[in-house]
């Protein structure tokens, strides 16, 4: 672990840190690069949606384009945020609690279970990036044909983002927890400016 990732795991505790970007903004490996170098777990709605008793009927709620009552959402989320393998460990959230209101569960959700949330990280890139992304990916073949990275699926996505997420996004500014983060450099670089980021955020 650099010194840079011990700071912040020294900073962070058991707490938790969730990441947010549009489609294609490198969210996911993002993700994956900043909880191998802090140690923690990544944690993302499907790996809840798999847990739950009854994932058929919530996929069939989102399908719909239905909200996940909250209360039933809190009751979803607080038990795997709290299972024994995380216990002692910081967490990384892959865009936990996405659609307006479902802050307000995941910050409860990640308080009672002893992972509070420090810090609330966005990538930003551009719709232009996200599309330059697109083509490029297309041109390389290296998204394995994905339906949803079709182009009208993934305008669909965008306005979900602009519609659902903004919103929780600015949730989380109001809170004084966002950081915001350039996506649209090189993974190397975005990388490094997540902890840099983190590290002034954290004041450390």
């Amino acid at each position: 672990m650099n010194e840079q990732a011990q700071k912040i795991v020294n900073w962070l505790g058991t707490g938790s840190i969730n990441l947010f970007g549009k489609p294609f903004s490198g969210k996911d490996t993002q993700g994956e690069i900043l909880a191998e170098a802090l140690g923690a777990p990544l944690i993302g709605g499907g790996d809840i949606l798999r847990s739950h008793h009854d994932p058929a009927q919530i996929e069939k709620i989102m399908a719909s384009g239905g909200l996940i009552p909250s209360d039933y959402f809190f009751d979803m989320v607080l038990p795997y945020l709290s299972r024994p393998e995380f216990r002692g460990k910081p967490l990384v959230l892959d865009a936990l609690g996405r659609s307006a209101g479902e802050e307000e569960t995941i910050l409860r959700a990640a308080e009672h279970s002893g992972h509070p949330l420090r810090a609330v990280i966005v990538l930003n890139v551009s719709d232009e990036e996200v599309w330059r992304r697109y083509e490029a990916a297309k041109k390389l073949h290296d998204r394995d044909g994905r339906d949803d990275d079709q182009a009208e699926t993934l305008r669909t996505r965008l306005k979900k983002f602009q519609d659902k997420t903004v919103p929780v996004i600015e949730a989380y500014r109001q809170k004084g927890l966002l950081v915001e983060v350039n996506g649209a450099q090189s993974r190397d670089a975005v990388e490094q400016e997540i902890l840099a980021a983190l590290i002034r955020f954290a004041k450390i």
